[in-house]
C-alpha cells in the first residue's frame, strides 16, 4: 500500500485495515494518529501499511 509513490487510496484498502484484529478503540486510536501525521508533514503514507489511516 505505501510502498507505491503518489498512489491514492481506495476503498478496498481502507476496508482491510480497518477490519484487522483488534479492539475498536485501538483502529479509532492508530487511525486518528496515522492520518494526523500524514497531514502535518503532507505524504501519502505514514509508514505503517496495514493499520487503520495508512
Amino acid at each position: 500500500m505505501c510502498s507505491e509513490k503518489k498512489k491514492k487510496p481506495n476503498v478496498k484498502d481502507i476496508v482491510s485495515n480497518l477490519s484487522a484484529p483488534m479492539s475498536l478503540t485501538q483502529k479509532i486510536s492508530l487511525l486518528i494518529k496515522n492520518n494526523t501525521y500524514k497531514l502535518f508533514n503532507f505524504k501519502n503514507c505514514c509508514g505503517h501499511p496495514g493499520e487503520p489511516g495508512c
